[in-house]
Order: structure tokens, then C-alpha cells, then sequence
């Protein structure tokens, strides 16, 4: 299974980490929205998308990404990383989610987990999260992305 995760990852590493376990699990190439190529993207059997969060939502250059893609058939998932919990009323990855099943991809799957932020006003006490993602987490992504290796149906 050819898999690619395009990951905006631009404050801490806190995302890039979460795609690396993620990419090891499922043999995938990690690149930016800058990086990734749209023949490899067209080739590949499953898409990845991740993103620390911003005010709420995902970074701006992974959504703009993802709206530039022509529409197509194909299967993916979304994760993401936060210094503040997830409402589960609204996730942080619904509105990529939604986006991406509008051009006619299945969404598999999303995670997402505590991170690292010096947003302020937490830079003013040197952050929170500093420790994270930490084993945990990263025991999490693995387990969330050998579960789409395996087709274990939709994934959360």
C-alpha cells in the first residue's frame, strides 16, 4: 500500500513527530504541502494530512493544500496536535475531514493528541505541554496507524 502524509509541522516538531510514527507503521513518505508532489500524491493508495492546531483549526497552508486537490476517489486520514484539549463537539480535524470527503475521499480515520505550545499567552510561563507528545502518545499514533494498516475499519 503506497502511502504519503503531507505534514505542516512548523512551531515545536510536535506534529512531525506523531507523522514519523505514523509514517514507519504504514511505510509512508512525510513531506510539507510544499514538498509534496502531485503525481506521488495521484499514485498513492492512502493519504495522511496532519497539522498542529492554530486558533482552533489546522494550519492554514495544509487546508489550503487540500483545497487545491482536484477531486478523486481515494482514501485518507487525518491527525493533528494541540496544547489544548479537543472539544469532542467540534474536533479539530472536522472541518479538513469535511473538505476532503467533498472531493471524494474516504476518511479512514483521525487522531489527534497534546502537544507542546508556546502560544501566547502560555509563552509567558514558558508553555505547556512540554513533554508531549510523549510515549503515550506516541504508542497511541502507532496503535491508530496500525490500525489503518490492517483495515480495521474507521479509526478514532
Amino acid at each position: 500500500m503506497k502511502t504519503v502524509i503531507v505534514c505542516a509541522s512548523v512551531s515545536h516538531g510536535n506534529t512531525r513527530r506523531i507523522a514519523e510514527v505514523v509514517a514507519e507503521v504504514l511505510g509512508a513518505r512525510v513531506v510539507s504541502p510544499e514538498e509534496a508532489d502531485p503525481l506521488e500524491l495521484a499514485d498513492a493508495d492512502l493519504l495522511g494530512f496532519g497539522s498542529g492546531v492554530f486558533y482552533g483549526r489546522l494550519h492554514p497552508h495544509l487546508t489550503d493544500f487540500a483545497k487545491a486537490l482536484p477531486d478523486r476517489r481515494g482514501r485518507a486520514f487525518v491527525f493533528a496536535t494541540s496544547g489544548l484539549p479537543e472539544l469532542r463537539p467540534t474536533p479539530f480535524t472536522r472541518r479538513l475531514v469535511g473538505l476532503l470527503e467533498g472531493k471524494g475521499f474516504v476518511v479512514e480515520g483521525t487522531f489527534s493528541c497534546r502537544a507542546f505550545d508556546t502560544w501566547t499567552p502560555f509563552k509567558l510561563v514558558g508553555g505547556i505541554n512540554k513533554h508531549r507528545p510523549d510515549a503515550g502518545d506516541l504508542a497511541a499514533a502507532r496503535a491508530f496507524a496500525e490500525r489503518l494498516r490492517d483495515g480495521a475499519g474507521p479509526v478514532s
